[in-house]
């Protein structure tokens, strides 16, 4: 009785999230390529033979190019065959509601390409997929599924788990009997339960937030467009001093400040972190408004809780590890959709042999 209540569990929990999981399990198999595959939608940049702009430069143009914009941010051109990535509201596009990409060139500093962002899912699919990965884009309502659906499928894992814990150590084993056509649905699930179980929990960790009364207060926020002032301060000076001050820093991308007591806020990463870190987003540098060093926020020296935020993120993403984890993410992530589709091929088998079984007696 009670193994007949589990398996009902299971059942259930595999048909109502079997859409959802195969939807997130694809999209997050893809997303573990993000930046390789986004740099196809880049444009191509044709080396002028002269040195790199500095930030500053870039930025400026931009502003005479958009005089009118909110020039929120900048990826930094790693070397002179990538764009400077600026993401700028402007009211030439959807009228300012939404973000823009203008991609910038790093030697002549000319406006190479523009695109949306993740509304945009033509031109920046993988912005768009990441967004759909996160909410369906359907907003808070897609944020709260997606937790629900966490939910439900760690109650899935843990049921078949439960339910097939003798078949487990068979798999393990290499045991012929358990290697059938009709036990693909228990091998796929054995082999990839570590890596389930792994996704479910961090995936879940990271929507904790759905379940908690502030998500779901009625304050609604409606931006604002508000052209950028010059920059306060010789971006590419100060972060020369920075980098004196701390020289295993790598910039990665600026948030640059709207007001004079704002602070430009820089993300990379510094090469003495571990290897569990994100190459470019594990530290932050916070500039006042001269481009002095106001403080800094390096994920070593951060509370517990946000460095555990930020490690269960890199975990869940596979952010960490290079090409051969990555490699590991998608063959693995892929592995949930694959539980869908032949959990949900057995529980049609099951009712059409029950069904048979009545309609024979």
């Amino acid at each position: 009785m009670k193994k007949g209540i589990i398996f009902y569990l299971h059942s259930f929990a595999g048909l109502l999230s079997g859409i959802f999981i195969l939807l997130l399990s694809l999209s997050g198999a893809a997303l573990v390529f993000h930046e390789e595959l986004d740099t196809l939608q880049y444009p191509t940049v044709v080396s002028s033979g002269s040195q790199m702009l500095s930030v500053d430069s870039c930025y400026n143009n931009l502003q005479k190019k958009y005089p009118h914009a909110d020039i929120s941010s900048c990826m930094i051109a790693e070397n002179s065959a990538k764009p400077f990535v600026f993401t700028v509201y402007d009211s030439s596009y959807k009228n300012g509601s939404a973000a823009m990409q203008v991609f910038i060139h790093p030697q002549t500093g000319a406006v190479l390409q523009t695109r949306g962002g993740s509304d945009d899912m033509k031109n920046n699919f993988m912005s768009w997929l990441a967004a759909f990965h996160s909410s369906f884009h359907l907003g808070k309502t897609g944020e709260w599924l997606l937790g629900f659906f966490s939910l439900i499928f760690l109650m899935s894992i843990i049921t078949g788990i439960i339910l097939y814990q003798k078949n487990i150590v068979a798999v393990l084993l290499l045991k012929k009997r358990v290697y059938k056509k009709n036990n693909l649905h228990q091998l796929i699930g054995v082999y990839a339960l570590l890596f389930n179980l792994m996704t479910g929990v961090t995936g879940f960790w990271m929507q904790r937030y759905v379940f908690k009364k502030e998500f779901y207060s009625n304050e609604t926020y409606t931006p604002v467009l508000k052209v950028s002032p010059p920059l306060l301060f010789h971006f590419d000076s100060a972060y020369k001093k920075l980098q004196e001050q701390f020289p295993d820093f790598t910039a990665s991308v600026i948030y640059f400040a709207q007001l004079k007591k704002s602070k430009t806020a820089i993300y990379g990463s510094r090469s003495s972190n571990s290897f569990i870190h994100s190459k470019k987003y594990a530290d932050v540098i916070f500039l006042d408004s001269t481009g002095h060093i106001a403080k800094t926020a390096f994920v070593n020296d951060i509370d517990p809780a946000s460095r555990y935020d930020i490690i269960n993120a890199q975990i869940h993403y596979g952010k960490y590890g290079g090409l051969p984890v990555k490699i590991i993410y998608c063959l693995f992530g892929s592995s949930g959709g694959l539980l869908s589709i032949t959990g949900s091929i057995l529980w049609f088998r099951r009712r059409k042999r029950s069904i048979t079984q009545n309609l024979t007696t």
